[in-house]
């Protein structure tokens, strides 16, 4: 069993680490005039799902702040959800890697959802 030791060992961490890199690495191929729309948000919301799953972690020790961060990471992960929907309505990624992110993103969302119900399991 790996002990966790920062925020960067959780699993649900990793995964939207990688996730938000692929984003920002597809968001490059938006066309120019989405650069302050669709491109920043999308590239923002998928951040923060990580930037709140570090400062949720760090705030374990809180039962309400733990779990008030934790439904923000979910929050935001609902949001690049519907950002990656205008996406590929707006035919600017293709259906194969829309579905795959979909996916990615609601396994993230149900391992936030079970760390949030069980925040005791999290605190020290």
């Amino acid at each position: 069993m790996v002990q966790i030791k920062t925020h960067k060992d959780l699993r649900v961490y990793q995964l939207a680490f990688q996730s938000a890199l692929e984003i920002h690495e597809i968001s490059k191929s938006f066309p120019k005039e989405e650069r302050y729309s669709l491109t920043d948000q999308i590239r923002r919301s998928s951040r923060s799902v990580c930037a709140n799953i570090a400062e949720a972690y760090r705030n374990r020790k809180y039962k309400k702040a733990f779990v008030a961060k934790l439904i923000l990471c979910v929050s935001e992960a609902s949001e690049t959800i519907t950002w990656l929907d205008f996406a590929i309505s707006f035919n600017y990624l293709e259906n194969e890697k829309h579905t795959k992110l979909i996916q990615l993103y609601d396994h993230i969302i149900g391992k936030l959802v079970n760390m949030s119900r069980q925040p005791e399991k999290w605190s020290f």
